[in-house]
């Protein structure tokens, strides 16, 4: 009676898995050498799913909920075990647990950076990097393609996996959407939504529903960064002459205010006696423009811009000039330069619209309206 009892408590009659874990994907029943008992109890949780396993062949999978293990219940096992008339022996079969709940916060990146062809920078070398979400969607499928025997599969076994197929798709799917750089930023919730629509499949390949995929960063050269970063300070200084006439005339009070004078400031910055002449020559050109303002305000005509400005202009889609003054006033008066036409000069970080440029206000300010046709 007592070898009875033994072999009776060496039964399994309830089979269960309580995750404790946050990052477990397949979990395999310690069945051991036991035999799980005829008329046992299988409890699946939500989120959950259970298969058996029969001498390496996939029989029946349960989703949530409790069940009492009879032939009724697991018709493949029972015709993979001959039993036509049922059973109410104990049997051999191995359970794996898959959790189907969702996998987040999983990291992904480029292996390096691609090269897109940008409108304005040329080829620039771009990264990126974020974060995707998982669940097991076929587990008998998963256990075929990926986990195989393994009795505890976590994420962490197939993370740097699918984070490299994320991040080789995406030096494909960047260049392919021929976004202009200094708005990919702006765009990193439809790059995530093209990314997961292309990745998807492949997935669903292994038994893994991908359910989302976030850009969270775009990194661009440093030169790039930098050429922005010029090109912003540009548009926010404006008329570049004003600029330089203005600090010219801060540096000439901060030396005027200093115990060595102009000479002293002039020392400082290793130019000497010169920089007189040049902050002269700076404020009479302010001295000239204030004239100039004036003489506009009483009503008289202000006497015609410098040429010194030569300016390259986009016509018809190539670049022309460079054109000084006269001859752009020319073109704005025949209607060949509008205010959106793009136009650079050196020392400008990009091209820019006409009518940003202050030199050239005056110009289209003068230039008549656009005949129009009855």
């Amino acid at each position: 009676m007592a070898l009875w009892d033994k072999l009776v408590s060496e039964l399994i009659d309830i089979i269960q898995w309580l995750d404790d874990s946050n990052d477990t994907l397949l979990y395999r029943f310690p069945r051991y050498n036991n035999e799980i008992k005829y008329n046992a109890k299988l409890i699946v949780r939500e989120g959950q799913m259970a298969v058996f396993i029969n001498e390496g062949q996939i029989a029946d999978v349960f989703g949530p909920g409790t069940y009492t293990l009879t032939t009724r219940n697991l018709p493949v096992l029972a015709t993979l075990k001959g039993w036509k008339y049922g059973f109410e022996s104990p049997f051999k079969a191995e359970v794996y647990f898959c959790s189907t709940r969702q996998f987040t916060n999983l990291k992904w990146g480029t292996p390096g950076p691609c090269t897109m062809r940008d409108p304005e920078f040329g080829a620039v070398r771009v990264t990126a990097f974020g974060i995707y979400a998982l669940k097991i969607k076929d587990p008998s499928l998963f256990i075929r393609e990926i986990a195989g025997t393994d009795g505890n599969f976590s994420t962490e076994e197939i993370q740097e996996n699918l984070k490299g197929k994320i991040g080789t798709r995406i030096k494909e799917v960047m260049p392919e959407l021929q976004i202009p750089v200094v708005d990919l930023e702006s765009k990193v919730v439809t790059l995530g939504e093209i990314l997961k629509e292309r990745i998807a499949p492949a997935f669903e390949g292994f038994g893994i529903a991908l359910t989302e995929v976030q850009v969270q960063d775009v990194g661009l050269p440093e030169e790039v960064e930098q050429a922005i970063d010029k090109a912003g300070a540009m548009r926010a200084i404006g008329n570049m002459q004003t600029f330089t006439q203005y600090e010219t005339a801060s540096a000439i009070k901060d030396a005027a205010n200093n115990p060595g004078g102009l000479a002293a400031a002039g020392a400082g910055v290793g130019i000497g006696l010169g920089m007189g002449g040049q902050m002269a020559g700076a404020m009479g050109g302010m001295l000239n423009g204030q004239t100039q303002h004036q003489t506009v305000q009483a009503g008289v005509a202000p006497p015609p811009l410098p040429s010194q400005l030569h300016l390259f202009v986009a016509l018809n889609g190539q670049q022309a000039g460079p054109f000084d003054l006269h001859r752009l006033q020319q073109l704005i008066q025949s209607g060949q330069v509008t205010r959106e036409t793009l136009v650079w000069q050196q020392g400008m970080a990009a091209w820019a619209a006409a009518g940003s440029l202050a030199e050239l206000a005056p110009l289209f300010d003068s230039a008549p309206p656009p005949l129009t046709t009855t």
